[in-house]
């Protein structure tokens, strides 16, 4: 998906500038290497393609795109601790970096950032903290229980993934004062976007070059993590299948919704179709 560039310059501006705003210095340091090393936005981005496509404004969603990018980051720097990643969006982690102290502070202080720019809206906060909620439950039984079955890795890749993915669309349609049908939506629209990016995220962690995709690869394998191809008998080919299947009933969801911004629900489609598609 080529990046929307206006609506990611304001990501990106007002990113900065809730990091630099940072105490002390050296966590600002920390949060910076973790935050603004690089990272496609795809998150903040669909809270800001969300509130447009249903009447919204963008800078009326902004904050809340930057917020769901902070709690996601926040997660990666721990994910790169459990995993022994020494890479990250082409550069060093951030425990690589700092060490492992300084980065677990570093996540906490990217999670404080982003619940106080959810503070000013209750619905906000509930849908980020059941989001959290959802994460943390699957993190949790990727570390203990293996899934066995293609059902239960499901129900894993739509916590781990699918749950942040969500609540990025129902920040936007929040922002844009839609009623609930249309939040809901949105949110079975982002939450099977993001079992899609999970699938082929198994996917290339199987079968891409390292350097093409700016982190380690084999992680799965290597540390018997669960992925859809290590799970079951599936071949990468099938499992994109099974991605495809996402993305499909993903549009089915968008479709749902009356537009006021055709421009907006058209990269949103296009997302849908990125995510199974992506070589990174």
């Amino acid at each position: 998906m080529e990046l929307l560039e206006h609506r990611r310059a304001l990501i990106e501006e007002r990113l900065e500038a809730v990091v630099d705003g940072m105490d002390p210095e050296a966590l600002s340091d920390d949060v910076r290497h973790a935050t603004l090393s690089g990272g496609k936005r795809v998150r903040p981005t669909v809270t800001i393609l969300a509130c447009e496509m249903v009447g919204g404004d963008a800078a009326d969603a902004v904050d809340f795109g930057v917020g769901i990018e902070l709690v996601h980051t926040a997660s990666l720097v721990i994910d790169d601790i459990i995993d022994r990643s020494a890479l990250r969006r082409g550069t060093t982690s951030a425990w690589t970096e700092f060490g492992y102290g300084p980065a677990i502070v570093a996540s906490d202080g990217l999670l404080g950032e982003a619940f106080d720019l959810f503070s000013t809206d209750p619905a906000a906060m509930q849908v980020v903290a059941e989001a959290m909620v959802e994460l943390g439950v699957g993190e949790a039984t990727e570390l203990e229980a293996r899934p066995e079955t293609e059902a239960a890795y499901m129900t894993l890749a739509r916590r781990k993934t699918g749950a942040l993915f969500r609540a990025a669309a129902e920040l936007g349609g929040i922002a844009a004062d839609a009623d609930t049908f249309t939040i809901e939506a949105l949110g079975e629209y982002a939450e099977r976007v993001g079992v899609a990016f999970q699938i082929r995220d198994d996917v290339l962690d199987a079968i891409a070059d390292p350097e093409a995709l700016g982190k380690p690869t084999g992680h799965d394998a290597e540390m018997d993590r669960p992925s859809l191809v290590q799970v079951t008998d599936l071949t990468p080919e099938e499992a994109n299948a099974r991605a495809r299947e996402q993305a499909d009933l993903a549009i089915e969801a968008l479709e749902r919704i009356e537009a006021t911004d055709e421009e907006a629900r058209g990269y949103l489609l296009e997302l849908a179709e990125f995510v199974v598609e992506r070589e990174r």
